[in-house]
């Protein structure tokens, strides 16, 4: 079981420029999403904060280069039950753990899928994890889909667990996926720069929308690695972190991702939907059953040492079948 880290603990952050004339409340608040602002004003009455070593009031203004120390206030959610779910893990020190998650693996409970998750296994397998999202989420930094696959970094503590997010979000970790996609792909690369909103029926889903009211920007580059007939192998690289952005970014190009149904991919490619004739019953085979994406590459620098960090995962059996399958039938 996963020892839970002290609530007592205290994170030390530096203030950025952009955070210059911040209200303290304000900047935790934006630094730790997942605690309201008003639980940080208590944070802050109970002398919890400091600002330069000192203590603060809510509305103290920031100024860049300013050192704030904050002690998390202890969250009410349940602990999540560790399981004991296979892991494939590619790197682990003192600080943070990179693995390459399975396919059908929720990365953390949502509705409905409070088990089988990837928090749960973590859980299981490490003994200390970062709290920052709550005990719902341990040492989860960032996502990736249930059914894409691939590279993900886990924090063991908060302060790793910050520095991490910190690079997400000033976007300078870089990020390189895999996919296959549907059609013949009109450029050999080129850069998509849209926004994205939630659907307005389907709010499971996102998609393009003009700017304005909740849609966030959303910038992705491609590159086409190997064609096929009616078929393309890409090199995808996003530039901002959106849900579901680049499932959302092919179907706008009008190349939707193999076996993406929701998002006009199809619920499977099987070999008879590629071969040149059709194969007997016995000769056929159901080659992927969900979407072909697969996160390939992750680089950061390392939250303690600051020295720069790359991981790749090999790309999974069933994305390699199906390439494989295309090489044969489809050049």
């Amino acid at each position: 079981m996963v020892e839970e880290l002290s609530s007592e603990q205290p994170i030390q952050l530096t203030v950025e420029s952009r955070a210059h004339g911040w209200r303290v409340d304000h900047y935790l608040a934006r630094n730790f999403p997942n605690y309201s602002r008003s639980l940080f004003k208590i944070t802050i009455e109970n002398k919890k904060v400091f600002v330069n070593g000192l203590p603060v009031k809510a509305g103290r203004r920031l100024r860049v280069n300013d050192c704030v120390s904050v002690v998390l206030p202890s969250r009410s959610d349940r602990a999540l039950p560790a399981e004991n779910l296979p892991i494939s893990v590619l790197y682990e020190d003192e600080s943070l753990i990179v693995i390459n998650k399975q396919a059908g693996m929720i990365v953390h409970p949502g509705r409905g899928n409070y088990t089988g998750t990837l928090a749960g296994a973590l859980q299981f397998h490490f003994d200390t994890l970062s709290d920052i999202a709550g005990k719902q989420r341990p040492g989860i930094v960032h996502r990736l889909d249930k059914d894409t696959t691939g590279v993900l970094v886990v924090a063991k503590d908060n302060q790793v667990h910050h520095k991490l997010s910190r690079q997400f979000e000033q976007r300078e970790v870089k990020k390189e996926y895999r996919a296959v996609v549907v059609g013949e792909v009109e450029f050999h690369s080129d850069y998509i720069e849209t926004h994205i909103a939630v659907h307005p029926r389907k709010r499971e889903l996102m998609r393009v929308t003009p700017e304005g009211g909740n849609a966030r920007q959303a910038n992705t580059f491609y590159e086409v690695l190997e064609r096929f007939a009616g078929f393309a192998y890409m090199k995808l690289l996003p530039k901002t972190g959106r849900t579901h952005q680049l499932r959302v970014h092919m179907q706008y190009l009008g190349n939707p991702i193999v076996a993406d149904a929701p998002y006009g991919g199809g619920s499977q490619l099987s070999l008879n939907d590629i071969a040149a004739q059709e194969l007997r019953a016995e000769e056929n085979e159901v080659l992927i059953r969900r979407q072909a994406l697969h996160a390939f590459r992750l680089e950061f620098q390392h939250p303690q040492s600051g020295q720069p960090m790359s991981f790749e995962a090999p790309l999974p059996e069933d994305m390699s079948s199906l390439l494989e399958a295309l090489r044969k039938h489809r050049v």
